[in-house]
């Protein structure tokens, strides 16, 4: 079933002239990185349409070939600050739902060292070690200092990237927040004057990149098994068949099946791709279609789907769509780009993105300055506060993240149950509904579910 919701975009509309590509990118945070993204991709000539998907980390991008090239796609997505991959003309499920161990590791090392240290630099003052107070400062300081550059490094490059384009982030807002708390903590352990009026705040800094780390490193996380209905598609196309040329048996990877090869389909396997029965019948488990697990039996002139179970006899049958012209790579391809669509709640939260972080620049620092003029003493400590306060919880990454997280859960789980959604509009509009009408005869084991 697929919801019937047209795509607002025109994005579906594409001509003789235009084509899709999809553009993994990599090193995006938040709604504004999104919005810069699509911002600089949609500046190209010959680009008619781009959308992001933050959680899926890919763009898909319609333009027309003959005014736009794959390297200048790239080039905008480098000037943007982020790093590109190769374009593809088709979604590339291998790619697009690759578990990201390695960015899971790297931020779990930072992150347990990050927690750590802040730890200590709470515990330290209260701590009967019998040192002086200049000896904890410094030993503080110590502790501060590779939670701010090494853990917070991905805050500082991604900060880079953007003041070179004369813009801000999310990563600005907390670069210059745990800044300000770790430079003025570095000037209060050699002025103790300083230290006397605002104290030191290695904590605050430490403890703020902690929890922001804690932050990706769970949307890491969830990028990894928001997918895991899509994958489950995948899994059912086997890795191998059983191809006959030339008289003789031999088996060969999925990849290298090409139209009229004829293979052959033993009791239990799992049909390579779509065909049809040259010889031999069977009865066939096509549930991943149609949703009934009951046995459909076939025989020589019938059509096979790649993915569906064998159940019985064995049978020779020849290919007729291979690779993306498959209907199970049809069904990932309309899932995924169900999840790199946007819904009209998203596309809101990514315009308020765009300005967001300019303004919540400037409050910071209005509130600096009103603290510290009319602020009770110590001024400085109070007024440093307020506004180290104000850049850091003013990060617009809820909506950003969470809207199409949902979208990447829902789409995913209604793939599962072989509802298949068009566009994020679609599913949205799905909360409205007070009726469902299936036109299918007899029964359906999923019946009870509704």
């Amino acid at each position: 079933m697929s919801s019937q919701q047209d795509d607002p975009s025109g994005t579906n509309a594409e001509t003789a002239n235009t084509v899709v590509n999809y553009l993994p990118i990599s090193g995006m945070h938040c709604a504004s990185c999104v919005s810069k993204v699509e911002k600089s991709l949609q500046s190209l000539p010959g680009v008619i349409n781009a959308t992001v998907n933050l959680v899926s980390e890919q763009a898909r991008i319609e333009f027309d070939p003959a005014q736009v090239k794959g390297e200048q796609l790239k080039d905008a997505v480098v000037q943007s600050g982020y790093q590109p991959g190769e374009p593809r003309p088709e979604v590339s499920p291998v790619t697009a739902l690759a578990e990201p161990t390695a960015e899971i590791r790297r931020l779990r090392g930072r992150l347990i060292f990050a927690i750590t240290a802040a730890i200590l630099l709470m515990l330290l003052p209260h701590l009967p070690l019998g040192l002086p107070q200049p000896a904890i400062a410094l030993l503080s300081l110590l502790l501060c200092t590779p939670v701010q550059f090494w853990c917070g490094s991905p805050f500082y490059v991604g900060t880079w990237h953007t003041l070179r384009r004369g813009s801000a982030d999310m990563n600005t807002l907390i670069a210059t927040g745990t800044s300000a708390a770790y430079f003025h903590s570095l000037v209060a352990v050699f002025i103790p004057s300083l230290a006397q009026q605002a104290g030191f705040h290695f904590d605050t800094a430490a403890a703020i990149i902690a929890l922001i780390l804690l932050g990706r490193y769970l949307e890491a996380l969830a990028k990894g098994r928001g997918s895991a209905a899509i994958r489950h598609l995948l899994d059912l196309q086997p890795a191998k068949a059983t191809i006959i040329r030339e008289g003789q048996q031999q088996e060969v990877t999925v990849e290298q099946l090409v139209p009229d090869d004829i293979l052959l389909v033993r009791p239990g396997e799992k049909v390579p791709v779509d065909g049809e029965i040259t010889q031999g019948e069977s009865s066939l488990n096509e549930a991943m279609v149609t949703g009934e697990s009951l046995p459909v039996e076939k025989g020589p002139g019938d059509e096979v789907i790649g993915g569906t179970l064998n159940q019985a006899g064995a049978f020779k049958m020849r290919a007729t769509r291979v690779g993306a012209e498959t209907v199970l790579a049809q069904i990932v391809r309309l899932v995924q780009e169900a999840q790199a669509s946007k819904a009209p709640v998203q596309r809101l939260a990514d315009r308020v993105a765009g300005i967001f972080v300019p303004v919540v620049l400037v409050v910071a620092a209005l509130t600096f300055v009103f603290w510290m003029t009319f602020g009770p003493t110590p001024a400085f400590r109070i007024a440093l506060i307020s506004a180290v306060s104000v850049l850091i919880i003013s990060c617009p990454c809820a909506l950003g993240l969470a809207t199409p997280m949902a979208i990447l859960v829902g789409t995913g789980r209604g793939a599962e149950m072989g509802i298949l959604f068009r566009s994020a509009e679609g599913l949205e509009a799905v909360g409205r509904l007070d009726t469902v009408v299936f036109d299918k005869t007899g029964p359906s084991p999923r019946a009870d579910r509704w």
